[in-house]
């Protein structure tokens, strides 16, 4: 029986050839990152890596640039063939009956998926959570090589604008319409049920 849940939606701000999806770094990747139009030297290629489509949820987890290492905000747009290759090879980081079948089957594709899908509550300018969910996606081995040598199509640090932006919220000033204007992003019934949406 699929499990439905109306609160799991990727909102995005996309085109008909790209998606934009937020990563946080310090100095020296951001930096080499705009400079390159991809990721260099700095940027370990080994590890994984987590790209989220939510702008708030970008905000919140990196404290809108203020934690360590996460002080450089990069909205990236990546082509859209890529992104549906990471959400049709994804598998969720929690175990779900409906989408898995079996804890054993479950951990089996954890093992050999080189994509992780994880869902956590979408936050509010104020960092509060919000009843839907947003998604991130931690990408490995060649799918992270595919994300910095193939997928990439533009990188614009935006730590300026968001800083501005934070500015706005502590002087009472913001107003919704400064936000990233982000939308449903499509999904077939397949790739839904694989990211456990239904």
């Amino acid at each position: 029986m699929k499990e439905i849940d109306n609160s799991k939606k990727i909102l995005a701000q996309f085109n008909e050839n790209t998606i934009r999806v937020y990563q946080a770094y310090n100095n020296k990747i951001a930096d080499e990152a705009v400079r390159l139009g991809t990721f260099g030297p700095s940027f370990k290629i080994e590890r994984m890596t987590w790209i989220k489509p939510s702008f708030l949820w970008m905000m919140y987890r990196s404290g809108w640039a203020t934690k360590k290492d996460q002080e450089r905000i990069l909205a990236i747009d990546i082509k859209r063939t890529g992104f549906h290759d990471l959400l049709e090879n994804a598998v969720l980081a929690k175990f779900k009956e409906g989408v898995h079948g079996s804890n054993e089957n479950w951990k089996s594709q954890l093992r050999i998926s080189e994509v992780r899908c994880q869902w956590d509550p979408d936050r509010d300018i104020y960092g509060n959570p919000l009843d839907r969910r947003a998604i991130q996606l931690g990408l490995k081995g060649n799918m992270v090589k595919n994300y910095v040598n193939d997928w990439i199509v533009k990188i614009t640090d935006i730590t300026e604008e968001m800083r501005g932006l934070r500015e706005s919220i502590q002087s009472q000033t913001f107003e919704a319409s400064m936000l990233p204007s982000e939308r449903e992003y499509p999904l077939e019934e397949g790739t839904r049920t694989i990211l456990g949406v239904e």
